[in-house]
């Protein structure tokens, strides 16, 4: 299962994370691959320390790391590193489903960032990965103003190389306005987790302990009624 995004920043690593959790209380054994990981110069925690905190999951790594915080191919070709390629990915990702029940797959930025290259030296993106393993997608969009169309755009370009995916609003607001209110009633159709704002905050036990209670069981959880829910939320 591969976890993408409308656009960085919507909460992909929170959501692989409660992903994890909830699979993890379910009695799964849960792997977590982070293909490309940026930024590792800023000294902030990578999404796989972040991931690791909150779910412990059996499995956690990162097939490739460069410094600069970019799309991971311009960050390869910054630091004149080599670029991961599509089927060492799929490799991966395949020897990790071996060993566990469960594969999560977190991507970088949004669902058509440049990854890596193929063997003939064109880009790849998250897009790709999923067509190449033949896995779903969850797409984390955001809660506010605008998420209709940037999750509309990523939903279309799933469908059209006949990606199963399902869609989690990464961060609702603990005062949640007409905005967010309205665009959960439109999103509702698609979506199959909702979390809290400040979640990734959360101690880890509490973390764990909470996840199932934002995800539909569509991702081992147990979230049924999204207005109560919401409504609920402090």
């Amino acid at each position: 299962m591969l976890v993408t995004g409308t656009d960085t920043g919507v909460g992909k690593t929170i959501t692989t994370a409660a992903i994890a959790a909830a699979a993890a209380a379910a009695g799964l054994r849960v792997a977590v691959v982070k293909p490309g990981q940026t930024g590792t110069a800023t000294g902030e925690p990578t999404d796989i320390e972040v991931i690791t905190r909150l779910a412990a999951p059996a499995g956690a790594r990162s097939l490739a790391s460069y410094p600069e915080p970019l799309a991971p191919l311009a960050a390869a070709r910054l630091a004149e590193a080599e670029p991961l390629e599509l089927y060492a990915a799929v490799d991966a990702v395949r020897a990790d489903a071996k060993e566990h029940d469960l594969v999560l797959v977190e991507g970088a930025g949004g669902l058509l960032v440049p990854m890596g290259l193929r063997p003939s030296g064109e880009p790849w993106t998250l897009a790709d990965l999923a067509v190449a393993l033949g896995a779903p997608a969850v797409v984390v969009a955001r809660a506010g103003l605008g998420t209709l169309n940037h999750t509309a755009l990523t939903l279309e370009a799933l469908d059209r190389r006949a990606v199963p995916a399902g869609l989690v609003l990464g961060a609702w607001p603990t005062d949640p306005e007409l905005v967010h209110w309205a665009n959960l009633t439109d999103l509702v159709p698609n979506l199959v987790g909702v979390l809290p704002d400040g979640a990734g905050a959360m101690d880890p036990g509490v973390f764990r302990r909470s996840a199932p209670g934002w995800l539909t069981p569509a991702l081992y959880g147990v979230l049924d009624d999204w207005r109560a829910w919401a409504e609920g939320v402090h």
